[in-house]
């Protein structure tokens, strides 16, 4: 699927609930039910984020643009931390749970991360997906000169860098990685 073809809408709720102690939480539904459950819970007052990505399919005959999810199953609401609101959302039909700690409470979801994405998709920025990596995790480079190469993702002052490590020796040596392929071990 590449970014040349796609371009990225959203809808929201103009309903809000609460005051300023709301926060989001990522809802997990069924699959492609993503839409209906958005319409569901706007009809119960809660504030929803769906973000969407246009893409071309081909068919044999015809081409369509076609409207999907920009995260398969998932939606984001804005509610507060109360058992009211969770039920109000969890009781919904087609919604699966809430993401995040054990006890299905829903892990909160900071403003800056719903708005990077939201300026992705207001923008209709190009884009493509990439595997969660987080500093500290072990990763490989997919390409290029250093295809093969595993080590440890690291960030320092905005640069990434991979160590890579001998451990009989107890050695490291760190290379710059920016621009590479890197997948999740």
């Amino acid at each position: 699927m590449g970014a040349s073809n796609q371009s990225l809408e959203f809808s929201d709720s103009a309903v809000t609930v609460g005051k300023n102690t709301e926060s989001w939480y990522a809802v997990m539904t069924r699959a492609r039910h993503e839409k209906a459950v958005e319409y569901r819970l706007r009809d119960r007052g809660v504030t929803t984020f769906l973000p969407t990505v246009t893409e071309i399919h081909r068919w044999k005959d015809r081409k369509k643009e076609v409207e999907l999810p920009l995260f398969g199953c998932y939606l984001f609401v804005k509610v507060m931390p109360t058992n009211e609101d969770r039920q109000r959302v969890l009781s919904t039909d087609s919604v699966l749970g809430l993401i995040g700690n054990t006890q299905g409470l829903g892990t909160a979801i900071p403003d800056e991360q719903i708005d990077a994405v939201r300026i992705l998709v207001t923008h209709k920025l190009p884009w493509s997906s990439h595997p969660f990596l987080k500093i500290g995790q072990r990763v490989r480079i997919r390409s290029g000169a250093l295809e093969g190469i595993e080590g440890i993702l690291q960030a320092r002052k905005g640069d990434r860098k991979l160590i890579i490590s001998v451990d009989a020796m107890q050695r490291s040596l760190a290379i710059q990685v920016e621009g590479y392929d890197l997948e999740s071990i």
